[in-house]
């Protein structure tokens, strides 16, 4: 899967399904998608795979633009927006940790 070749339904929801149990580890606040929070971003999509992202009231631009910001910004899906929470996955070249339904024992 190329970097950001568009996630199916199917894909999609299996992460929302996985973002469930989550819990954000990024917070989005006054400074907005600062080169500070797409280091931190990438380094946590580095190493899982899926990240939780809050979005502050403070954030400078709307909670959908500063999810789709994001994840422009680290080559990511942006897998669902839902009140202030986004959930942006970034498959890892060595050893993916998310496996598709789809892909499962192939």
């Amino acid at each position: 899967m190329g970097p950001m070749r568009d996630l199916t339904g199917k894909q999609r929801r299996h992460l929302r399904a996985l973002g469930q149990r989550l819990t954000a580890t990024l917070h989005v606040g006054h400074e907005g998608v600062s080169d500070a929070v797409v280091a931190q971003a990438d380094a946590q999509l580095e190493a899982h795979e899926l990240i939780k992202v809050r979005v502050g009231d403070n954030a400078p631009a709307d909670r959908h633009e500063t999810a789709e910001d994001l994840a422009a910004r680290t080559r990511a899906h942006l897998a669902q927006v839902i009140g202030r929470t986004a959930l942006l996955y970034r498959r890892r070249r060595d050893e993916p940790m998310v496996v598709f339904p789809s892909e499962a024992g192939r």
